[in-house]
């Protein structure tokens, strides 16, 4: 049997070098590269086609959520495990919507992320407990409040929520076209849609909107 071939995308050396020995122990199991933000786990993704990358939520000019969004659009063949220090559902929610097949606390036992890399690999859903428990609780609490669709971050399109992402990571639209490979009128027109939508009139308020509305922790943002 070929083992899992995986792609790790973290900014911290040291979680990189210790995810490698945690993997490469494992005979299922086959580091194939490793990225230290989004946009290089991006372009290795493109060259190595792994069957499954391990993203970091929050990292510098690409952050794992928007790196995700990206992959479902050049390489939806490629299982995403999304690997968080934060706990809030969510953000496991956000990385559900967005195509992720487990989330994995940085926390967490090590057999976690094993078993999430499997999971995934296979096409099946994987989450640490702590965060399933959330998500459970959070399920059952939304069956008996307005649907989500009253918040206007639902509102959004997945590109327009590609582009709220990167903006309020601090990318210019110039960037943001570059990033999603699109004009810069049409990105400009995207962040105009996600203004009306929201009620904000710039990456300021759209921050102060995701922290507000919990799809941001602000403690990641000012780290």
């Amino acid at each position: 049997m070929k083992p899992i071939r995986v792609l790790i995308v973290d900014d911290h050396d040291m979680v990189r070098s210790g995810m490698r020995l945690l993997l490469d122990s494992e005979h299922d199991i086959k580091v194939v590269g490793e990225a230290g933000d989004g946009i290089e786990g991006l372009k290795m993704a493109k060259e190595l086609r792994p069957d499954v990358a391990v993203l970091d939520v929050a990292m510098p000019r690409l952050g794992g959520l928007e790196m995700l969004g990206l992959l479902k659009v050049s390489l939806p063949q490629v299982k995403v495990v999304i690997l968080s220090m934060y706990s809030k559902e969510s953000f496991a929610h956000e990385a559900l919507q967005a195509g992720a097949y487990a989330y994995v606390l940085k926390g967490a036992p090590s057999n976690d992320l094993l078993e999430a890399i499997r999971y995934a690999n296979l096409g099946r859903y994987y989450f640490s407990k702590e965060v399933h428990s959330k998500l459970v609780e959070s399920y059952v609490t939304s069956r008996q409040e307005k649907p989500v669709g009253t918040n206007g971050y639902h509102q959004l399109s997945d590109r327009e929520k590609q582009v709220f992402r990167l903006l309020i990571d601090g990318n210019s639209t110039a960037d943001v076209a570059e990033l999603l490979c699109i004009s810069i009128k049409t990105a400009e027109k995207h962040r105009t849609s996600v203004n009306k939508k929201l009620g904000t009139s710039n990456p300021v308020e759209m921050m102060k909107y995701a922290i507000r509305t919990g799809l941001v922790d602000p403690d990641a943002w000012t780290s």
